[in-house]
């Protein structure tokens, strides 16, 4: 690995560079002590994000709906749920993210909508045939009396992905039963996204993460497909793309948002969560004309070794440089299993779809350990990253939840062989001594807290040298100091055990092996302290001045 190509500085924009941090509404803040954040919660936090140092904030869906996805089913686009508050509190978040100088990103679900949503109750009533059926995906069965699904797709949470209705046809669901899919070949839906686009517009947020997008435009014969269904396709460049993912319609969508936002002052965004292998593939969601950025999951399911982690990066820096884009990094949010666990894992171990109680157990020193060390190398690659909520405490999963408190339907729906997102999602800690450890006045909690939350409370780390969230503020700190969102990267000779890299006026080493000798410069930081003699120790990152 001594391939000395430098990256070119993306283009400006305040989203090139900048550290987005995803809030997850129910598990930040509540305000009111239901067990449930809210956006007030969300409001009288904001402070801690401004100390902490990011620019941006992403907040998953705050939407009506009846929360059979955790509000990734949206039966209004146009409202808040009364769970989280009113569209009042959502216009006091704003304003009070603007007066600290925070942008704020909302989510959009496009793909699908809640089976509560007033269109899919009016196309269950209007029947066969009707413009409102043609809103989503009805088809008739197959077989005799159409009593078989219309293709052999799964849902992406287990079970076919066809559910039938009383009067025989069968509507489309990647997902939850409770999720139809809309059906984007039809304007009527193209034409109401962009009015949900302007309604978010005009009170002022700054863009939207579009979840599965990926998804929307299916192919047209809706063909069988015989490999198993994942959400992440593509892996194979000799595989066809599955007929449900990554269609090349779905840039025509976005080029169409792309032009609506431009209209606006301020720099509004479009954020892809397309689950989409090749990073060749990937970067064709923000091409000049479309999206801003576009989540990098293949760095996030990268092996923990100096050869996987050279191999992603070049190829995720070549591939968006190569449409004029910047790389967008990303380590943990609220669907996998958090990094400072998963890298707990022995390496090499596939990404597990939730940890639970009889699982394989993560190593919580190692992986802590190895998530500081790849939160640091990172936040030197330039371009812009995102941060989930919790991970500048090191939280862990919670892998010992019992099951019987899981609320994701990936559990139900797999018939209990994946644990599924609820590990990652628990309320997180604020004062180790407070009720639900400072999440809400009252003990009450949505999903149960573990008891190791207290040693990893806000309040137990705030002000304490080497503590993980004081590491996260220096690194943002001197992120911002010396440019290395904006920056350059230059390969240096390294190894097979280590990985080492310029940016700017700093070096960058992780080392995955045995002790080397520290770079020579002044060290700016670390994840974890040196040894006595001044090398670098296994699984730690440095930055050096040079």
């Amino acid at each position: 690995m001594n391939d000395n190509a430098t990256h070119p500085a993306p283009p400006t924009g305040w989203w090139t560079e900048a550290v987005i941090y995803q809030i997850y509404p129910r598990s930040f803040a509540d305000s009111g002590g239901d067990g449930i954040g809210d956006l007030p919660g969300i409001t009288a936090r904001l402070d801690h994000l401004t100390e902490l140092g990011v620019d941006a904030v992403w907040l998953s869906p705050f939407y009506p709906s009846p929360q059979a996805d955790a509000g990734y089913d949206v039966a209004d686009y146009r409202d808040v749920e009364p769970l989280f508050g009113t569209l009042a509190d959502a216009d006091d978040l704003l304003a009070q993210a603007r007066t600290r100088g925070l942008r704020i990103i909302v989510d959009l679900v496009p793909n699908h909508t809640s089976s509560a949503h007033a269109w899919f109750r009016s196309a269950l009533a209007a029947g066969p045939g009707s413009a409102e059926r043609h809103r989503y995906i009805f088809r008739e069965g197959r077989g005799p009396g159409g009593a078989e699904p219309p293709n052999d797709w799964q849902s992406v949470f287990g079970g076919p992905a066809w559910t039938r209705v009383a009067d025989g046809q069968w509507y489309l669901h990647l997902f939850d039963t409770a999720q139809p899919d809309l059906n984007w070949d039809n304007p009527e839906v193209r034409a109401e996204f962009l009015d949900v686009l302007r309604f978010w517009l005009d009170r002022g947020v700054d863009g939207f993460r579009v979840d599965v997008a990926h998804g929307l435009i299916k192919q047209a014969d809706l063909a069988d497909w015989q490999e198993p269904q994942e959400i992440l396709s593509g892996q194979e460049a000799d595989k066809p793309r599955p007929p449900m993912w990554d269609q090349d319609g779905v840039h025509e969508v976005y080029r169409e948002w792309r032009r609506l936002l431009d209209g606006y002052p301020g720099e509004r965004i479009l954020v892809a969560e397309a689950w989409v292998e090749p990073a060749e593939r990937l970067a064709r969601y923000v091409r000049p004309d479309e999206m801003h950025q576009a989540f990098n999951f293949e760095y996030l399911l990268a092996s923990w070794t100096a050869p996987a982690q050279y191999a992603v990066i070049t190829r995720s820096l070549e591939a968006t440089d190569a449409v004029g884009a910047p790389t967008t990094w990303v380590l943990s949010n609220h669907d996998v299993v958090r990094h400072a666990s998963r890298l707990g894992l022995p390496v090499g171990t596939a990404r597990p779809n939730g940890i639970g109680v009889g699982d394989e157990q993560p190593d919580a020193a190692t992986g802590l350990r190895r998530a500081r060390a790849a939160t640091l190398l990172m936040l030197a690659l330039p371009g812009s990253a995102y941060l989930y909520q919790g991970e500048e405490l090191g939280l862990p999963e919670h892998t010992t939840m019992p099951d019987e408190a899981r609320q994701d339907p990936t559990w139900a729906r797999s018939g209990h062989t994946q644990r599924g997102r609820d590990g990652c999602r628990v309320p997180i800690p604020w004062e180790a001594d407070a009720p639900s450890y400072g999440f809400g006045p009252t003990d009450a909690s949505w999903l149960p807290q573990p008891s190791v939350w207290a040693e990893y409370a806000l309040d137990r780390q705030r002000g304490v040298p080497g503590s993980t969230y004081e590491m996260y503020r220096t690194a943002l700190r001197l992120r911002r100091t010396h440019g290395l969102g904006r920056g350059t990267l230059e390969w240096l000779p390294c190894g097979d055990e280590v990985l080492s890299f310029r940016n700017g006026d700093l070096v960058v080493l992780t080392n995955f092996g045995a002790p080397v000798e520290a770079p020579a410069g002044e060290l700016l930081h670390s994840s974890a302290p040196l040894d006595a003699d001044g090398t670098v120790p296994t699984d730690v990152t440095v930055w050096i001045k040079v």
